[in-house]
Formats: structure tokens, sequence, C-alpha cells
């Protein structure tokens, strides 16, 4: 049976001056839907976290391994950029479609990859091996901003040139960045599916320690300044929950100030941002701000 805890957890983050997420769609625009509000998807929250372990000379995770004693070869990264896929098959061991749950939990893939046992994948999908890890025990759900986001595009210029023969390279509208927003994202542990994924305490625990040092650890020219503000983990008293999630998430949700809750933000302090929960829903669970421990 999984020691690990029924969790519900909410990243609160501000955007500035960055883009946190584009759009493959629309040119790499933020992300953001018809009514104004920006988006942040969790498959770049958990690319960012991958890219972390996967940087095993990286100074983000010898540290938190030596805080947390872990052992850097038990934590590999399945969805790294360019896996072929074919590969997974061989490292099973033996033919994946004859494979029970025994078998599955005992291979080399769940001994191995960090980020199969905790999110899931999608690599085992075909033939006879539907059945296992699709789902992992962390789940994260698209960011919404509270508030809708403006939107500046400028053009990128290059002194050096791009082209041959020319003194000054431009990159029209290249430049795509949220003005100011902040963004909620929920995110779960549900330890239900501990058993067939293999995932352990270890595991969450460094999912926990990492969050932190997300976005301030993996900047880029686009995306400068992205600020995790709270990162909000409520562990339930017992496997099956203690409270409902959404109240939960609901009591540390930010809200916008003014008369227009749709009017775009300019700066933290348009919003009322909760610094604990209500006194009821303290007393089911244990509530920590993962911010707060750096």
């Amino acid at each position: 049976m999984s020691n690990i805890k029924r969790v519900t957890g909410l990243l609160v983050i501000e955007v500035v001056s960055s883009n946190p997420n584009g759009d493959p769609d629309r040119e790499s625009d933020p992300r953001q839907r018809p009514n104004g509000l920006g988006e942040i998807s969790p498959v770049s929250f958990k690319r960012k976290i991958r890219d972390l372990v996967e940087d095993k000379d990286g100074l983000v995770f010898n540290a938190v391994c030596k805080r947390l004693d872990l052992n850097k070869d038990d934590f590999v990264i399945l969805e790294s950029r360019g896996r072929d896929r074919k590969t997974i098959t061989t490292e099973m061991g033996k033919d994946i479609k004859n494979f029970n749950q025994e078998d599955f939990l005992k291979s080399m893939f769940v001994q191995k990859y960090w980020d199969g046992r905790l999110f899931g994948n999608t690599f085992l999908e075909e033939g006879g091996n539907k059945g296992y890890i699709k789902t992992g025990v962390a789940q994260l759900t698209m960011g919404l901003s509270v508030a809708p986001v403006l939107i500046q595009r400028h053009t990128n210029t290059n002194k050096a040139g791009v082209q041959e023969g020319k003194n000054q390279g431009m990159a029209p509208l290249a430049y795509r960045v949220v003005e100011h927003g902040v963004y909620c994202m929920p995110f779960y542990i549900n330890p239900s599916n501990a058993h067939k994924s293999g995932c352990t305490t270890k595991d969450v625990e460094l999912l926990k320690a990492l969050i932190p040092y997300a976005y301030d650890h993996t900047r880029s020219a686009i995306r400068p300044d992205v600020r995790i503000r709270h990162a909000w983990y409520m562990e339930h008293a017992n496997a099956l929950g203690s409270c409902a999630d959404w109240n939960l998430i609901d009591a540390l949700t930010p809200k916008r100030k003014g008369n227009d809750p749709m009017e775009p933000s300019a700066k933290w302090d348009d919003y009322y941002v909760p610094s604990d929960l209500p006194e009821d829903l303290k007393a089911k669970v244990t509530c920590v701000d993962l911010m707060s421990l750096l």
C-alpha cells in the first residue's frame, strides 16, 4: 500500500513582460482564450521540471538530491526531447505485450524513469499494454489568468544582421509578451494511481522540492520574468480526501480588485491575494507554501 498522501496544490504565477507559454498555432503568441484570459499549459510547466532533472550536473538538481539524500541515477527523464520510442520496448527486457502488472512494476522502465512514475506517459499505449501507466500520480491542470491579459508585439532587431549582405536584420512582431498577468494552476497528487505506476514518496518529494525553482532556473530571452508567488501544497488528512478540492482552490485563488474583474492588470497590487486558508479548511488539511521554504 502506498504511503503517498493525497494533495491539492495551487500555483499562483505572476507574469511580467514575458511569454509564459507560446502557442505554436498562433506564431508563438502567448496562449490566450477568446475572452482574453491567458493560459499556461500543464505540458509547459512539466517541461521545466523535467529540464531541471535532466540536467544531471545542474545546480538545482544536485542541491535538491543532496538535501533529500537521493541517488541521481534513480531519476531519469522518459519524455526527453528527441526520444526514440522504439528504444523503450528494448529497455523493458521482454515483449511488453506479454507483461502483466507485476512484470511491469519490476521492469527497468519503472525503476529508471521518474517522470513516467510520477506524471504517467504516452509511450506504452499501443498494443496489449494499454492498461499500464497512462495516468500518473501527479496531474497539473491548465493555468488560467485571473483577469484578461494584454499582449504586446514588437519587432526584434539584430545589429549584426541575419541575412548576408544586410547590415541589420529584423524579425517583425517576433517579440510577443504578456504585459502583466496573474495565473492560477491547480495540481493534484492522487495516491490511487501509485500502485499502477510504481510511484514512491521520494518521487513526490522531488517534485515538491523542484517546483519553487521551475521558472527562476529556466529563464529565457522571451521569458525573463515569470514568478511563482505562491506554491500552495495542501496534504489531506486521509488518502480519500478530507475536503473538496475545489473548496481549497477557491479559497486561495486571487481576486481582481476594482469594479471590473475583467480589466487587465498592471501590477501585483491589483489583486486581493489570500495569505492562508480560512480556519474551517485549515483544520482539514496541512497547508504550506513551498515558496516560503526556499
